[in-house]
């Protein structure tokens, strides 16, 4: 592990010489990830881009992405673009990227199962704010607001995320 290390540990998420609050999946922490199981994957994961709502707020790297109208993530099995972003009009299963309430307002992507998508893998695996202190997630790193904001500007190229199979596990 290196200082650029966000590390999910049962303390909660260490990165910047802190450690913040954060939730995880609904499921734990596994290392058998299934689609739509509800857990976090555990291990050593790259970042892979970071989403923003441009009309929310201003960007909060110079390498962020808007959130467009439209923006969505397949989270279809059967469908080519599985565990991808994909547009509106879309018929296979998605999330919508640009929601009516602030969960993605920010949305940092992992590497899970990233770029070559294995069916039933899992997909969507990002670092977002929580709903609440506690409230699990689908299988995301949950974190308040206020301390997704103060990360995002610091992550780095090298920036990893590393889930302790320790810190929740439910195998």
């Amino acid at each position: 592990m290196t200082p650029l290390d966000m590390v999910v540990t049962r303390r909660g998420l260490r990165f910047g010489g802190r450690i913040f609050p954060c939730t995880v999946g609904r499921g734990g922490i596994t290392s058998r990830k299934r689609e739509g199981d509800g857990a976090t994957p555990c291990g050593t994961h790259r970042l892979v881009g970071m989403l923003y709502r441009p009309d929310r707020m201003a960007a909060p790297a110079d390498w962020a992405v808007p959130i467009r109208p439209g923006d969505l993530w397949s989270d279809d099995v059967e469908d080519e673009d599985y565990n991808h972003m994909a547009r509106a009009p879309y018929a296979p299963s998605h999330e919508v990227l640009r929601r009516a309430d602030p969960l993605y307002d920010l949305v940092i992507l992992t590497d899970w199962n990233w770029p070559y998508a294995v069916p039933g893998r899992g997909s969507a695996i990002f670092i977002h704010r929580w709903r609440r202190p506690g409230y699990s997630t689908e299988g995301c790193i949950g974190l308040r607001p206020d301390h997704l904001a103060w990360i995002a500007p610091r992550i780095r190229f090298e920036t990893r995320l590393i889930v302790l199979g320790n810190a929740s596990r439910k195998d």
